[in-house]
């Protein structure tokens, strides 16, 4: 009996890879939920502060339509950065050294300085200059060009990892490159591109907070302007924490689904 409900909470070295029973994973979730709890209860307990809930609920339409608009922003973002990633990646492959030249150095610019700068400077300077007044257009295109830069080494990473004698054997029974690319790189590739493709994919949703230094109303916006009018800032905040993991745990489970979809025996 000791040595089964030892097996509830260790995995030995050789079962690590199994199925495990659904009970045993609802135990220990449960348990490291609990710890959790135990922790923010323990934290908040010690805290001297007057909370001020009514005052923030009050304001719960604009709360609302701030996390509305991060979760539209942020999906179109996900696409757009997605897209240029994988425009951006192939082009670094391409055979026009042109093409590889702008590619390596929109990477670099865009990964050697912050996103907070990037979007000040393509609406105070790139959209003033081309007459853009909106907003929206503006965040959601610097967002999707600084993800994209880091998705499109992501996606190179993935496709160089496949090994050379595979295109050349490819290339062999005469696959053309779109189809060396569809049938020989990507199936490999892409189980090696979604780990960190789905942290980056979470961390553009967290980035499109930055977007409230344009005045966009978008969710940190919103909590920001209640804080301000309530002067409740750790309510505003809370909510702001719970919001955006509304948004991005979906996102990771979606993507560990897809892993294992795309898992096989090499």
């Amino acid at each position: 009996m000791p040595d089964r409900i030892l097996n509830w909470f260790w995995v030995a070295p050789e079962d690590r890879g199994k199925p495990v029973h659904w009970f045993v994973r609802f135990l220990n979730a449960g348990l490291a939920m609990g710890l959790v709890a135990a922790i923010c209860f323990f934290s908040f307990s010690q805290l001297r502060y007057a909370w001020n809930w009514g005052g923030v609920a009050d304001y719960r339409g604009l709360f609302l339509r701030g996390w509305v608009n991060t979760l539209w922003i942020a999906s179109i973002a996900l696409v757009l950065s997605t897209l240029i990633g994988l425009i951006v990646a192939l082009a670094r492959r391409s055979g026009v050294f042109v093409l590889q030249v702008l590619s390596r150095v929109y990477v670099e610019i865009i990964r050697g300085s912050p996103l907070l700068v990037q979007v000040s400077f393509g609406f105070y300077v790139v959209a003033d200059a081309f007459k853009i007044e909106n907003r929206v257009i503006v965040g959601l295109s610097a967002l999707s060009l600084f993800s994209g830069a880091y998705i499109s080494e992501i996606i190179r990473g993935g496709i160089e990892s496949v090994g050379i004698s595979q295109i050349e054997s490819a290339r062999a029974i005469g696959l053309t490159r779109s189809q060396i690319y569809r049938y020989v790189i990507f199936p490999q590739a892409i189980r090696l591109i979604l780990p960190p493709l789905a942290g980056k994919l979470v961390d553009l949703i967290k980035d499109s907070s930055l977007l409230a230094v344009i005045a966009i109303n978008e969710f940190t916006w919103s909590a920001q302007n209640v804080a301000g009018l309530t002067y409740s800032n750790f309510e505003c905040y809370l909510m702001l924490f719970a919001g955006y993991l509304l948004l991005t745990i979906p996102l990771s489970l979606w993507t560990q689904w897809l892993e294992k979809r795309t898992r096989y025996e090499t």
